[in-house]
């Protein structure tokens, strides 16, 4: 099989991407919603001093109250969307869809090739099955890998998506993902194309054994009780429950993962953040524990759909190659 599996999974995975990338950067937006932005040192309890003022001999003492900062309203996944259509046009669903092809061009063709890979080497030849801890183990070292090996893509992604969210003078804006690598390289050093790879590693590996270990699963056992026929129907079906686990899994590790990656280091200032343990702690204080699953409607909404594209069109393009 070798390199037909890596052609097969990475066709599926680029249309996959590519078909599901406006929910991705909704969930990125809400992902990114209640971050406290960077900003100067506050003045308020100065200006306050600077304002009291006394009268004579009664030595009364008036001051005006610091105004209160309130949080924005968080919003739903259709808000979100509706509000980017508003302000940014409705091509701004697909900024950053530069950096999904290439990104899954990287790390899902890498991932869904060398799963398939191990996947042959431990199926057991006499009765064709594959235990499911063989399946979770093949998921987190390809996940792992392919994650290693995109990471400059998703960095790039994150931020293109995440631009439109930025003050028009604090954007990047970058025009495709080669100027996005480009500009990073020179400004922050090529370190900075590897910002976050530990939590992207982290998240594909969960990700990966648990989309694709899971799809298997739920496709054998499908096929063997009888519910369904090798078809259309069982690969949905399959797809969609593999999705969800994956959703629920990951949801966690990504929230920390946009967050790290985004972050805007000024120079001279301490990141926003010192690490994944620094921000996801920092989340935790701020916003509560909750926060961890920001966008988990839209990571659902565009989780599911993705995997059912992705796991459908793979059996296709098996189905296209099989000759081959």
């Amino acid at each position: 099989m070798g390199v037909k599996g890596f052609v097969e999974g990475g066709i599926a995975s680029i249309i996959a991407g590519c078909s599901t990338h406006p929910l991705d950067l909704i969930k990125v937006r809400m992902q990114l919603q209640g971050e406290t932005p960077i900003s100067a040192p506050a003045t308020v309890h100065n200006l306050r001093s600077a304002l009291a003022f006394h009268t004579g001999a009664a030595n009364h003492t008036f001051s005006i109250p610091a105004p209160s900062v309130v949080a924005p309203p968080r919003v739903g996944p259709v808000s979100v969307g509706v509000k980017i259509i508003q302000q940014e046009g409705v091509a701004a669903l697909f900024s950053g869809v530069s950096a999904t092809v290439l990104r899954q061009t990287l790390y899902s063709t890498t991932r869904m090739g060398l799963y398939d890979m191990l996947k042959q080497k431990w199926t057991d030849p006499d009765t064709n099955i594959m235990p499911l801890s063989k399946k979770i183990v093949a998921g987190l070292i390809a996940g792992g890998i392919g994650a290693a090996v995109g990471n400059p893509a998703d960095v790039a992604m994150v931020r293109m998506q995440a631009d439109g969210r930025l003050p028009i003078s604090q954007r990047r804006n970058y025009k495709s993902v080669i100027d996005a690598i480009t500009q990073m390289s020179k400004s922050e050093g090529v370190a900075s194309l590897w910002r976050g790879s530990s939590l992207t590693v982290n998240r594909a590996m969960l990700v990966t054994a648990s989309q694709l270990a899971s799809y298997d699963q739920f496709k054998e056992t499908i096929l063997e009780k009888g519910l369904m026929k090798d078809g259309l129907g069982t690969h949905v079906t399959s797809s969609f429950a593999a999705g969800f686990v994956a959703a629920v899994a990951s949801n966690p590790v990504d929230v920390i993962k946009t967050r790290v990656m985004n972050m805007k280091v000024e120079p001279g200032m301490a990141p926003p953040y010192n690490g994944a343990i620094d921000c996801a702690m920092k989340t935790i204080k701020a916003e509560g524990p909750m926060a961890l699953y920001k966008g988990f409607i839209p990571t659902i909404s565009r989780q599911g759909p993705f995997t059912v594209v992705l796991f459908v069109t793979l059996e296709q393009v098996r189905k296209m190659l099989k000759d081959f």
